[in-house]
């Protein structure tokens, strides 16, 4: 049986395929299923627009629940237009992120990361 992962990650096509490789490497995943929003961590962070919010949840309900997910990374990166913050003030809601996506998913390992000017992946500290 094929396995999936699921990235929380920016609509900007730079980031894409960085983030799809990073997370085959990590997760040993055939498929890696994206939810894309400009900004995402701003979104979950904020919790607002609540619409995309609630978007975003249930995308990530597909994942975890019908293709059996059980890696949520979470993504944000360096020239955001959905979110044009330094990376100093992305990371703290990339913790939010996660924290608020691993408590509506607790049977999905979730982690964040942040995408450099380079498009390398590196990993958000929890603490």
């Amino acid at each position: 049986m094929k396995k999936f992962a699921c990235a929380v990650n920016c609509m900007d096509g730079r980031v894409q395929e960085p983030v799809i490789a990073f997370m085959k490497r990590k997760t040993g995943a055939d498929y890696i299923d994206m939810v894309t929003e400009p900004g995402p961590v701003r979104i979950l962070d904020l919790q607002e627009p609540a619409p995309l919010l609630e978007s975003v949840k249930n995308r990530l309900d597909i994942s975890v629940r019908k293709h059996g997910a059980s890696f949520i990374g979470i993504f944000g990166h360096h020239d955001c237009a959905g979110n044009p913050l330094p990376r100093e003030a992305q990371e703290p809601q990339v913790r939010e992120s996660v924290r608020r996506v691993a408590g509506w998913f607790p049977e999905a390992e979730v982690r964040g990361y942040w995408i450099d000017h380079h498009w390398e992946v590196y990993p958000v500290e929890e603490f």
